[in-house]
């Protein structure tokens, strides 16, 4: 068995010539190209020019290719190897063909060498798989403890998740309620009379913001208070005028003539504070509290 590895690894570099004669002079079976030029009928002097690569001395190509194949037969080896050397050695295949070959070669060294790697990538995981099972089983208590701990945790967290959708639920219906208040509040009042002037008392147009809007249908003079006393503004307004309401609490309003003023919540105009002359004094600015007058028909 090593004398064969011996004769077979420096074949790949042989020509084809000394392949067949090494083939015939190694090993325990040495033969006599006399003898082997008998049995095969083949001229003693064209198998030494094959051993000794001397092809011109054989007339025809075919003739070296047969005679090849015939001695590499009797001597035991591969006649297909020998003959593929033997064309490259008498050109008779093209540079392309030899690059393709090597191509070839080339891509079922490397596909030869995925499937091993598969392999022990199949059987590196198999172990895994093998010794994984072999610890569960040995700590089994953990494992069950730690399942039962995790239940118990998903559980907890689908109750909180269910809590925490139906506040935030809650949350969007409030927001959503708001939001409705809020557009009824930043729609301009649908005005009775032709706007004069705008004022506030910030002078930063923030009317817009304001639930309770004034309109003043004849000149009257006009204050309002915060809930210390303090007068925040005070004059007196022309008819068309328009007074916005600051979103504060505890506001009184002071009106000398309360039947001439339009008073409008959220949009909508309530009926008169007073009448025509008639003095009003300490009025809530309160949307709710303005409310209770009742709505205009």
């Amino acid at each position: 068995m090593e004398e064969k590895q011996e004769n077979m690894t420096p074949m790949i570099e042989m020509t084809a010539g000394e392949m067949l004669h090494n083939a015939r002079t190694t090993g325990r079976r040495k033969r006599e190209i006399s003898t082997i030029s008998r049995l095969l009928c083949i001229r003693e002097d064209f198998l030494t020019a094959l051993e000794e690569g001397n092809y011109r001395f054989i007339p025809e190509d075919v003739y070296i290719l047969g005679f090849a194949r015939s001695y590499a037969v009797e001597l035991g080896l591969n006649p297909d190897e020998v003959i593929e050397k033997l064309k490259h050695e008498l050109g008779l295949i093209p540079e392309e063909k030899k690059e393709e070959k090597k191509e070839e070669s080339e891509k079922k060294c490397v596909a030869e060498t995925s499937k091993e790697s598969i392999k022990f990538d199949f059987d590196k995981i198999k172990n895994w798989f093998v010794n994984a099972g072999k610890y569960v089983k040995k700590h089994w208590v953990w494992f069950v403890s730690g399942f039962g701990a995790l239940v118990l945790v998903l559980v907890c967290a689908f109750i909180l998740l269910n809590q925490k959708t139906e506040d935030v639920e809650n949350v969007v219906e409030a927001v959503a309620q708001d939001k409705e208040v809020v557009e009824v509040v930043k729609k301009e009042p649908d005005f009775r009379y032709p706007v004069r002037e705008k004022h506030d008392i910030d002078k930063k147009k923030e009317w817009a913001d304001s639930r309770v809007v004034l309109q003043f249908e004849k000149e009257s003079w006009f204050r309002i208070e915060d809930s210390h006393g303090k007068s925040i503004f005070s004059r007196v307004l022309l008819p068309g005028d328009i007074y916005y309401v600051p979103n504060k609490d505890n506001l009184k309003g002071t009106f000398h003539n309360a039947g001439a003023i339009d008073v409008w919540v959220d949009g909508q105009l309530l009926k008169k504070i007073g009448k025509i002359g008639e003095k009003k004094t300490g009025v809530s600015m309160s949307p709710d509290a303005l409310k209770a007058l009742g709505f205009a028909d």
